[in-house]
Parts: structure tokens; sequence; C-alpha cells
């Protein structure tokens, strides 16, 4: 069925590795398709009649006996093994006409993993619970990947049907339902897709086209095709996908995972070519459209403008900054944490953006990344958090950041996230200090995919010297069960008193402009070699000071102090003084002037 986005049901297929391809529908006598031009394989005139929403069907390829799922489904009811079913997004009634979308800067994004967001683990439960999102104050809600994938639960990254949305979730129509439920509520949807590989179950695109470059590999498996012959068509595929999501699904922008690993030699990248029609959707949507980038190269290319000669994307995960945070507030200095301890180094993401901007990273053993020039690339383009799936889920037992800290170091990240000037992220559960874990999971049904699975992950961390005895096996239910959220934990004490400072934080940051002001010069540091305390103002009125140690520190601000908003203890010597004592982790937000 074919993509494009802006389409309805039809059951043109691209297969120009076959010399046959006939259609199955509902297990009736199989249709012949004609070839076309390029590899294109099309129902004959005059048999298309009565098919259209709801029914099943799939391809027989050449001399194969058993049909299978079109790469284009938009659902696959009985897995991703089975028959394809025919879905037209137009029948769905929408409710959200008057909606004009939001734009990311000054916005904060909530991450959600639809499976492990409610005991029920489905889009229509996920519902239920936006109200809360709506009393925190998140402006976008960032959906972890919903494409199909085998089994019923997994982080999702693993899919192989890109256009369907997962059966286990509830499918297509529960996925409009909760766009326009986030809509109705004055959220945005930000989707995560993966376009970088296909799962390693139910992949069978390859049978149809030269969907993988297979001279070409990338951490998870061969590479996408997009520069061989075929790549044409396989683009196509990529960018029809997005368009789908934003069109056909309403959704406002898009996380597009470790792009990175995206392998493209092209002169026009993947990447400024999605960024490029993108644009034209969203103009004629009219509305923001958003395109985020997970990526580990620190390449200003990514999110500078296109007539800047960047590739023009929305924004990029920073893991810098959360590198620098995490290290300050723990004192892990281990592995990729080694460059990021010291406040220096905390100071130069708030100011510059990227750490590593051409410097030594003693973790990859090699210079890295590229300076950002922050005179015309705005910080709202870089996504910051203090945990986020993979900080948590890539520990070997799942463990949140929560675990590490007390509940002042907690209010510390925090304030520095949501208050920065770039675009902070929360992941769910982290607002009221959530005591779940969120492990790596999995339910491949093959048992020797699945063995493998368990046995990888205990490989992984047996190379950093963890307990084996720690590390839950990802196919054992039981590892996903835990990983759900417990929301009788919102109310009870100690979470609740979390729950309201990301309430406040976030409050802060929609009342003062100056906290949301996404502009590198109307941020600076100031922090002094061997001292805990570290000021971050922002604009012309408002800072945010901060205690990293456990012992009461003096403070001194450059004006007078006219208001402050205290995260723990603080006091202001009766002489006047534009001081401020802070206690042990404490945080103060301070309007001066």
């Amino acid at each position: 069925m074919t993509g494009g986005g802006i389409v309805s049901v039809t059951f043109d297929v691209w297969a120009p590795r076959c010399r046959r391809v006939r259609l199955v529908v509902d297990a009736e006598a199989a249709i012949d398709l004609e070839p076309g031009e390029a590899g294109w394989w099309r129902l004959p005139p005059g048999r298309g009649e009565g098919l259209g929403e709801g029914v099943d069907y799939g391809y027989l390829l050449d001399d194969d006996d058993r049909p299978l799922p079109d790469p284009r489904s938009r659902f696959q009811p009985h897995g991703v093994h089975g028959l394809s079913r025919a879905v037209d997004p137009d029948r769905f009634r929408w409710t959200d006409e008057r909606w004009t979308g939001r734009q990311l800067a000054g916005a904060v994004i909530y991450e959600l993993h639809v499976g492990t967001f409610t005991a029920e683990g489905t889009l229509d439960a996920a519902i239920a619970r936006l109200g809360h999102l709506v009393e925190l104050g998140v402006d976008f809600v960032e959906v972890m990947p919903v494409n199909a994938f085998n089994g019923g639960h997994g982080w999702g990254y693993d899919g192989v049907d890109w256009y369907a949305v997962h059966h286990a979730y509830g499918g297509p129509r529960a996925y409009q339902r909760f766009v326009d439920g986030c809509h109705a509520r004055g959220l945005a949807v930000i989707q995560d897709v993966v376009y970088n590989h296909f799962g390693p179950s139910g992949n069978y695109a390859p049978r149809f086209g030269p969907y993988l470059d297979e001279s070409t590999s990338s951490p998870w498996g061969t590479a996408i095709n997009l520069g061989r012959p075929g790549s044409d068509v396989v683009r196509r595929f990529i960018i029809d996908n997005a368009r789908m999501w934003l069109h056909d699904y309403h959704v406002d922008g898009l996380r597009l995972d470790a792009v990175h690993a995206l392998v493209d030699n092209r002169a026009m990248h993947l990447l400024e070519e999605l960024a490029d029609e993108v644009a034209a959707l969203s103009a004629f949507e009219r509305r923001p459209l958003s395109l985020i980038a997970e990526s580990d190269q620190n390449d200003p290319r990514i999110i500078t403008a296109r007539d800047a000669g960047g590739y023009g994307l929305t924004a990029q995960w920073s893991d810098d900054f959360h590198h620098a945070l995490v290290a300050n507030l723990t004192g892990d200095d281990s592995g990729y944490y080694a460059d990021f301890a010291g406040l220096d180094a905390l100071a130069k993401v708030f100011d510059q953006g990227f750490f590593h901007d051409g410097t030594r990273s003693s973790f990859r053993g090699r210079h890295h990344g590229r300076r950002l020039d922050t005179r015309t690339v705005p910080a709202s383009r870089l996504v910051v958090y203090s945990d986020n799936h993979d900080q948590i889920g890539n520990r070997a037992d799942g463990s949140r950041l929560s675990t590490r800290l007390d509940v002042p170091q907690l209010r510390i990240a925090a304030a520095l996230t949501l208050l920065s000037p770039s675009t902070p992220m929360i992941f769910m559960g982290q607002e009221w200090a959530a005591g779940t874990p969120w492990a790596f999971f999995s339910s491949h049904p093959e048992p020797d995919l699945a063995a493998a699975v368990t046995a990888g992950r205990l490989r992984e961390f047996a190379s950093m010297d963890w307990d084996a005895s720690l590390v839950p096996d990802p196919q054992d239910p039981q590892t996903f069960r835990r990983s759900t959220l417990d929301w009788g934990e919102v109310d009870a004490p100690g979470h609740a008193e979390m729950w309201r400072t990301y309430r406040d934080l976030i409050r802060l940051r929609h009342t003062h402009p100056d906290l949301a002001d996404p502009r590198f010069d109307y941020t600076s540091t100031r922090h002094r070699a061997g001292e805990p305390w570290f000021v971050v103002e922002r604009g012309r009125e408002m800072a945010v000071v901060v205690n990293f140690g456990g012992e009461p520190v003096d403070v001194a601000m450059q004006e007078h102090v006219q208001s402050v908003h205290i995260l723990g203890s603080a006091e202001f010597p009766s002489s006047g003084d534009p001081v401020i004592r802070l206690g042990g982790h404490s945080v103060a937000v301070v309007r001066v002037g």
C-alpha cells in the first residue's frame, strides 16, 4: 500500500527483484499484478473494486506459497509475519481543526514509552494520563517508536514495518485518537522514528527490493541503502514515512534515531532532503513541524539552517549537557564521563553548546566534534536532559538517576535542565523521582534470537565489570513489568515533593521571558575554581544559583536581589549586600535588578 503521506488505500508495491507479484486479499484467489516503471507493480484496471479499508492482504513473490506483508503496511493486526490490513487514514474524524501547533523554542518535552507508561500499555490508556502532563506544564509529548516489531513488548527500535502502528499499542486508529487527544489538551506530539536500520525479525522488505546496502554495515547490522542502485525509491520510502506521521497522523515533529548511522555519501544528504520536504509540508499544513536528531557527532551542520550551509533540522539531543551535569552531581568520572568532571565542563555546555567541539575525547581516544556558531544557532536547537530512555535503559540494571542522587541533588538537576536556554526534556516518571527502573526488555518469540539477545546483554556489561547477577534478562517478562510506571507513587511522601518541584520550575520557565530565551548570548555562567557554587545568568533579570556542595556557601550576585524562588535553603544577609547564602545542595532562582 503506497505511502506518500497524503493518499488513501492503494495496493501498488515496489518489487524490482521479482519476476511475478500476486496480491492475496482475505485469503481469496490471488490477483496477478502488472509490472510498471522502475520496479513498481500495480493492480490491473478494474480489479481493485471493493478493496479498501479493513481487508487483510499480502503479496506472493515469484513462486512463493506464503504471502508476505506490505513493506508500507499501515497495520499488522496478526504480527509482523502475518497479513497486512488496509487502513484509510482519512476515515478518522479529527477534532483538532483549530490546532496550530507549537514551536520548539521555549518548550518542554516529555518522553514516554507507550508500553510502560501505564499498566495497560496502550495508546488509549495513555490518553487517560494526559491530564497529568497538562498539570505538569509540558508542551510536547515525545513518543518512543510505535512502528510494528515482533513480539508484544520492546523498546521499539527493532521495528520492521515502519508505516504500521504496533498492534499491542492499539493500532493506527488508537494512534490517531492519542494525537487528537493530545491536541485537545494543548499538547504537541513528537514521534520517535528509526530510519537507520530494520529489526532482526520480520524484515521482509529486502525480498521486494534493494532496501539494504549489503556492502555497508551499521552498529545494528546491514545499513539502509541510501546511495546504491535503487536508493532513490528507498529514500522516498523514508520521506513518505515522515510525511505520513506529520500529515495522516497530525504529528507535530519527529525525533530521528541515531542519524550518525545513516550512511549517505550523496551530494544532498538524506537529512537535508528530509528537512526540505518537511519545510514544504509545514507551509501547506500552516503549523510548525520539527525534526530532532539523535547524533553523537557534535556536527553543527545538523542544526545549522539550510541557507547557511547546514542540513536545517530543528534540533538535536545533547549528550554533552547530560554528561557534564551528571558528572558534577554524582562525581562519576569513569568511561565517557571522564572529560566532563568539574564545573568548567558544565559552564562550557551552557555557554558554547558542545563540550567536544574539536577537543580530544579521552573516551574515544581522538579529537571529536566541531565548534558551534552560537551567534547564528540558538541554544533551543539542543535538547537537554538529566535522564532519558538511553541513559537509564542502557545501564545494566536500568536504574534511574534518582537511585544515585538524593532529593536536593535531584532538584539541582531539575533546575539546571528546565531553566537552561536549550530545550529541556523529561523522561516519564522523572518528575516524581519514580522508584521503578526502566531496563532493556524484549519479547522475541524466536528461541535463537531471544537467547542471542540475552547473551549479548551479559557480554556487554561483563566488559564493563558489572556484576552479571545485576543484569536483568531482557526476555524475562518480569523485566518488562518492573519497568512499568507505578502511578501510585505520585502522591506518596518524597515523590509528591519532587512532582511539585518540576511543576513549579516549568511554571517559572513559562512565566519569566528570560528563562525561556533561547539565545546563547543571553546566557552566561560564573563559578570559581575549587568552590562548589555555580551561577547561570539568564537574560537581564534572572539567575539560577546552585550549590553543588554539601556545606553552606556564600554567593555574591552582581546586582541586588529582587525576589527569589528557593529549592532547599537560602538566606540573605541583613546588610542588604547582594549575597546569597545557599545551604548544602540547594538552588535559588533569583530575580535581580
